[in-house]
């Protein structure tokens, strides 16, 4: 097989995600309303896409009605089983699913495993249930993944790979949108968020980090995430991440006999200008004058 060109979409997700998706199976189903299921569960997430019809799951005992367009994704050793409502029966998608393989990145965009395990049981439960139109692209994809699964040609398991990869990408996009509207109005869920926020910049401020990093972490886009990281702490994450920095190198200035330019790189600055620009409108003097005032009496400083 030549070179292929990946979308950007697809590029994006291979090198950011700690986690890749595996499907377990794939299986287009049509159950009449004679149909009887017994209660059982997985080791894996389960996706099910409503093409027709209607019913009812029972999830961990909970009932959860479904209907044409609706997406439910149950989490891993949940008890559930399906009972057919529509006279005429019900025709469903079902992609089984695990997550596998750690990239060598040693932080990134949250996964869809990381996300599901962090909203934890007492905010989305057993299961999650997204609410689709039928011309949205997660439909599309599941689609043609089923048709492609019955493709023999050449390129056709690579094709169902990279199908997807990109439907994980756009039910990452769903998800986060379902957690922002469950989050907005509760004031201590995004405390909690931007507390786990203000750590990882702590955990990670010597790195390359953007804001878009930051509320990936937290599984919120980046205007919502900004817009609440400056309600909660006053500042955008941008000034919050420099001022950590300085104060870092306002540490290391006063203890430690490295060279400012050695010291820059070490708070996560790529040149030392920036670095003198930034310490100078927070602190109202160059490092060195800094260094002077404050240094810890040692052996002596270079500069």
């Amino acid at each position: 097989m030549g070179e292929v060109s990946l979308p950007r979409a697809w590029e994006s997700l291979l090198a950011s995600m700690s986690f890749l998706p595996v499907i377990v199976k794939s299986i287009e189903n049509y159950f009449n309303s004679d149909w009887s299921m017994n209660p059982n569960r997985h080791d894996h997430f389960e996706m099910v896409y409503v093409k027709k019809g209607d019913g009812i799951f029972e999830v961990a005992g909970q009932p959860v009605p479904i209907g044409p367009n609706d997406i439910l994704i149950i989490k891993p050793n949940q008890v559930h089983k399906l009972i057919v409502k529509s006279k005429t029966g019900c025709q469903f998608i079902v992609l089984s699913f695990r997550f596998a393989g750690k990239l060598s990145k040693e932080y990134s965009e949250i996964s869809l495993e990381d996300f599901l395990n962090f909203v934890r049981e007492n905010e989305s439960g057993a299961f999650i249930v997204l609410k689709v139109n039928q011309k949205n692209e997660i439909i599309d994809l599941l689609n043609r993944i089923i048709k492609e699964k019955e493709n023999d040609d050449i390129g056709s398991e690579f094709l169902r790979y990279l199908l997807i990869l990109e439907l994980f990408v756009l039910l990452s996009r769903a998800l986060k949108m379902e957690w922002e509207n469950s989050i907005k109005g509760k004031s201590l869920k995004l405390k909690e968020l931007i507390r786990i926020a203000v750590e990882f910049i702590y955990n990670n401020f010597e790195r390359e980090i953007s804001v878009k990093d930051m509320a990936n972490y937290v599984f919120l886009s980046t205007g919502y995430f900004t817009r609440a990281f400056k309600e909660e702490t006053g500042i955008t994450p941008v000034s919050y991440l420099r001022k950590v920095r300085i104060e870092r190198a306002k540490d290391l200035l006063a203890e430690t006999d490295m060279k400012v330019a050695e010291i820059a790189q070490s708070v996560g600055f790529s040149n030392q200008q920036r670095f003198n620009e930034t310490f100078r409108q927070q602190v109202k003097m160059t490092p060195l004058e800094y260094r002077k005032r404050n240094r810890t009496p040692k052996n002596g400083s270079r500069g």
